[in-house]
């Protein structure tokens, strides 16, 4: 019992009770302090989770805005290999040998064009990146997008 007396939150207390004072409880305080950083903690988990949520949702969203296809050909030259194949198409009513040859030929030349403008993009970065601009994140994000797109397109072929 003697060795109580030493005990720091014993003799606070027997202090506190012989002058009237109110028993402060440490190990209340140190509770209190504990819970308080619990709750500090788990709000900061909560936050967290939200925006790792919103994040997650902003991709998402990105994602399926970034499954269109992307067009290859610019403005209206695509429009002008569909006018030239619904012509052929028209003609083969006609001449099916001679609209077959056309399509062939058609075909030959989108794949000649669409070859040099993947070969463009490619000799584009490169020149930049020889001349050591930096080339930035977002023509970057682009050109990997166009070749997405194509590539999935050709699987589906």
């Amino acid at each position: 019992m003697s060795n109580d007396r030493h005990n720091p939150d014993i003799a606070r207390t027997m202090a506190s009770a012989v002058a009237g004072d109110p028993v402060k409880d440490a190990r209340r305080d140190d509770d209190r302090d504990a819970a308080g950083e619990r709750q500090r903690i788990d709000d900061r988990d909560r936050r967290d989770d939200r925006e790792r949520i919103e994040n997650r949702q902003r991709m998402d969203d990105r994602v399926v805005a970034d499954d269109r296809p992307t067009p290859i050909f610019a403005g209206g030259e695509g429009d002008g290999y569909r006018t030239q194949w619904d012509a052929i198409q028209t003609g083969f009513v006609d001449e099916p040998r001679k609209a077959v040859q056309e399509a062939d030929a058609l075909v030959a030349v989108v794949i000649k064009r669409l070859s040099d403008v993947f070969a463009d993009e490619r000799t584009s970065l490169e020149h930049q990146w020889g001349k050591g601009d930096e080339v930035s994140t977002e023509d970057l994000r682009l050109a990997l997008q166009k070749y997405r797109s194509f590539f999935e397109r050709l699987l589906k072929l």
